[in-house]
């Protein structure tokens, strides 16, 4: 992503989106291909073989989020929006999955795998349609036409692939008028949306799932309460999405987004002490509150970003806003090792 985002404005984003959507199929597939090649079997070789796999998956999505985020973000906010509830839809869809195919599989042998690779069918079917959506059907939508062609005009290199396949040529034109600002000058007008980002997100993952996973202590649910609590927050997760479609529920006050960013990270004490002495319905509830503040402050600070910028200006903020964003997922990933460093203490 950080060299994506660095050279943005000389990929072809419909090649880049393309080969993102399709190698999320052929990784998602290659995942089937190697449990069926080792008839299930653990060791070394099929650890290594995932983790490759795993890392093709983190390509794939740097492809497709920062270049669909930048396409998204001199088209209009609703776009984004749109977007990012989709991504949180996979979530919920995932919880859903993972839910049915325990309750068809948990009691039959080896049940486990065959919920996993019924799972990885579906969602290789999920992916596939996306390429021929992506690829076919959205570059000819009439509002997608217009806007990637007031993109070009502005002096956007990226949209030129697009518009040829929806049979519009365009002229590359040099003008002053097109002149835009650099990546640096980006960045350092938006350090606050950014910031935001990576600390929405540096939080989140922190939490979210491998604490969830490692320090949920023993309840009545037993080995469906961790399934509980990522159904719950990625539930919640979707609904805070649409939340900033209602006007007076958006958060538009750069000071007042991160005022709301900063005091999410009450959460941590919140989340300790409930799961030292708590009981499965509070931690229920902090998982939903977490849930919801995660997309909701996403959404709002991704759709006020990129307003009174340039098309191709808009492009390249989505692309260091979803990096920064893609840097608290790592950060925070990488701090989720705390909470297991504190299990002992905590239980």
């Amino acid at each position: 992503m950080s060299i994506l985002a660095y050279n943005e404005s000389k990929i072809n984003t419909r090649r880049r989106n393309i080969f993102g959507y399709s190698l999320f199929v052929a990784s998602t597939f290659m995942l089937l291909v190697l449990d069926l090649a080792t008839s299930g079997r653990g060791g070394l070789g099929s650890f290594i073989g995932i983790c490759a796999i795993v890392a093709f998956f983190g390509v794939a999505d740097a492809c497709v989020q920062g270049g669909i985020v930048g396409d998204l973000s001199f088209m209009l906010p609703d776009f984004i929006q749109s977007f990012f509830a989709g991504l949180a839809a996979s979530g919920a869809l995932t919880s859903a999955l993972r839910l049915i195919t325990k309750a068809a599989f948990e009691m039959s042998n080896n049940g486990l795998r065959k919920g996993a690779m019924l799972f990885l069918a579906i969602s290789t079917l999920f992916e596939f349609l996306c390429v021929l959506l992506y690829t076919y059907f959205f570059p000819k939508l009439p509002i997608v036409k217009y806007f990637r062609s007031k993109a070009a005009l502005e002096g956007s290199k990226t949209v030129q692939a697009d518009l040829a396949a929806a049979g519009i040529l365009t002229k590359d034109d040099h003008h002053e008028q097109n002149e835009r600002l650099s990546n640096k000058q980006l960045f350092i007008q938006n350090i606050d949306y950014a910031l935001d980002l990576f600390l929405i997100y540096v939080l989140t993952l922190s939490i979210f799932p491998g604490f969830l996973y490692e320090n949920t202590g023993e309840h009545k649910l037993g080995t469906w309460y961790p399934l509980v609590l990522i159904a719950s927050y990625n539930v919640w997760d979707l609904i805070s999405r649409y939340l900033p479609l209602v006007k007076f529920l958006k958060i538009e006050s750069r000071k007042g987004l991160t005022i709301a960013i900063l005091s999410r990270f009450l959460l941590i004490p919140a989340f300790y002490f409930t799961a030292k002495y708590g009981d499965q319905g509070w931690m229920i509830l902090l998982v939903s509150f977490l849930g919801l503040t995660n997309g909701h402050l996403t959404v709002c600070v991704m759709t006020a970003a990129p307003k009174g910028y340039k098309g191709p200006e808009q492009n390249a903020l989505g692309n260091i806003l979803v990096l920064c964003l893609l840097i608290g997922i790592f950060a925070g990933v990488s701090l989720d090792w705390l909470w297991l460093i504190g299990k002992k203490n905590a239980f």
